[in-house]
């Protein structure tokens, strides 16, 4: 072979049509252009989780369209980039195995070499749920058959109660469906309708599913309700922070809507925020801090905390997403900081 010095190369080379998505923080499409950039060190990879650029490969040949999978974790430099060192051993690993052909029969051998492969990774069992429907849709591809038992459930015909028959696959598989209009089916509308009735055990593994989805406004302000009627009864009967978080989070993908941008301010007005709910602000919603009044209100929560720790941590996470890093910067050298923010940044760098 020739000379490979990127991944985009490599499947180039093998003649493979191929897409490739974040699987970090949400899963969501990465353009071609954009990843080539990263692999040449022009850009910071966008969406850092813990250090690590997290993404999924699909690649196929055009006579058979069932795609192989890539699940990678590369290590970036402090300042965002992609390590080339790992980037190229991980090449060299495959090249090794397959040779030109990435989508050959592999023998014991090769397979054994592909296992030790360090920069595989396996994630949480609903992300790869996520990422299979994601991009069975995108190929147009059969969903499993556990759509039609979660779109009936979703009716409520057959009694809120009567879950069991759902499955993870189909809620993902509703979930990248959520725009779909058909002559007899509105998945948005259907939603709607059904999210005062769910209960938890749907609803959790739903609001995962849907985190990783843009939808329809009339969908993000029942959430957003919903969210805001949760608060309300926790008020009353103690928190259940796990159903708030998960709320927030299902509203990750749309949290530059002008009503989820108004949702996190009026929770960072409040007087004490759960720090669950602060780490999915800056886990899922980071893009909701992306302005020094409301950053600074998030820092000012955290920190009162009084969890160093926790504040060392969501800080140090959150200085690498690109698009914030400019604004922790200025926040930190703002004089109307507290002097307990000042001194927790302070014990941040000693």
């Amino acid at each position: 072979m020739d000379t490979i010095d990127t991944i985009s190369q490599l499947l180039h080379s093998s003649n493979s049509q191929f897409r490739i998505y974040d699987i970090g923080r949400k899963i969501e499409k990465i353009s071609k252009e954009l990843f080539e950039k990263i692999e040449l060190n022009q850009l910071p990879y966008p969406t850092p989780s813990q250090g690590h650029a997290c993404i999924a490969i699909a690649f196929w040949q055009k006579q058979s369209p069932q795609p192989f999978l890539w699940l990678l974790k590369l290590p970036l430099d402090e300042r965002g980039l992609l390590n080339q060192g790992a980037r190229n051993h991980f090449i060299a690993i495959i090249v090794e195995a397959l040779g030109a052909d990435l989508t050959q029969s592999v023998n014991e051998q090769q397979e054994e070499l592909l296992k030790n492969n360090p920069y595989l990774y396996t994630p949480a069992q609903y992300k790869l749920a996520a990422l299979n429907s994601k991009i069975k849709f995108e190929l147009k591809q059969t969903p499993s058959e556990y759509l039609s038992p979660f779109v009936s459930y979703i009716t409520g015909k057959n009694g809120w109660d009567n879950w069991q028959a759902v499955g993870v696959q189909g809620i993902t598989d509703f979930a990248v469906r959520i725009k779909t209009k058909t002559s007899t089916e509105n998945y948005s509308k259907l939603l709607v309708n059904a999210l005062p009735h769910l209960p938890s055990e749907v609803l959790l593994p739903l609001c995962g599913a849907l985190e990783n989805e843009t939808f329809s406004v009339d969908l993000i302000n029942a959430l957003i309700s919903l969210f805001k009627e949760k608060c309300k009864l926790s008020a009353k009967t103690g928190a259940n922070v796990s159903l708030q978080q998960h709320l927030l989070r299902s509203l990750a993908s749309n949290c530059q809507h002008l009503h989820v941008e108004k949702l996190v301010a009026q929770l960072l007005q409040q007087q004490q925020v759960a720090s669950e709910l602060l780490i999915t602000i800056s886990g899922r919603c980071w893009l909701t801090l992306a302005n020094n009044e409301q950053l600074m209100a998030f820092l000012e929560h955290l920190v009162a905390s009084d969890d160093q720790a926790l504040f060392n941590s969501v800080f140090k996470d959150i200085v690498s997403i690109p698009a914030i890093r400019p604004i922790v910067f200025q926040c930190m050298r703002s004089p109307e900081r507290s002097a307990v923010l000042s001194k927790a940044i302070g014990q941040l760098f000693n």
